[in-house]
């Protein structure tokens, strides 16, 4: 991180499993897409981490996927900012009928929510599930001060 004088080296960096850890426990997660006015547009979903992607669904004419019809590139960050873990990407449609059943399932039991109103919707295709793959992902522990802010690099 240049100019934030850091020291060289890796000692004191977070460990993966930390920042695994809270893309996986966190509730809320903030999404920012591009407008095409390169504008950009941030917004509250619900998700989930699962197998090194992060999943997440939305309404086909919701801001966030008209945006990334035009731009792939998305930026997703977990609900707590002294913990925070910023992940940047590519947002791809999910096309798998299993993967979606899934996902389904395992957001009805992390939110607690029926999603069967939805689930129609979701199978057809006719609404989005994007996966978004980290390219790099930052992690900043408060606790542990700004030497420990740690960069991943997935490129």
């Amino acid at each position: 991180m240049p100019g934030y004088g850091l020291p060289e080296g890796n000692k004191g960096l977070l460990p993966w499993k930390w920042a695994a850890d809270r893309l996986k426990k966190s509730h809320n997660y903030w999404i920012t897409t591009v407008k095409p006015d390169c504008a950009p547009h941030v917004m509250v979903v619900w998700g989930l981490w699962l197998n090194g992607v992060f999943l997440f669904s939305t309404g086909r004419q919701s801001r966030k996927a008209r945006n990334l019809s035009g731009n792939q590139h998305c930026a997703v960050s977990t609900e707590l900012a002294h913990e925070a873990v910023i992940l940047e990407g590519i947002a791809e449609e999910v096309r798998e009928i299993a993967l979606r059943r899934k996902f389904i399932k395992l957001c009805e039991a992390k939110y607690q929510y029926d999603l069967s109103a939805f689930e129609e919707g979701i199978l057809s295709l006719k609404e989005p599930i994007y996966g978004v793959r980290p390219q790099v992902v930052f992690g900043l522990d408060e606790k542990k001060s700004l030497p420990a802010a740690t960069r991943w690099n997935f490129v």
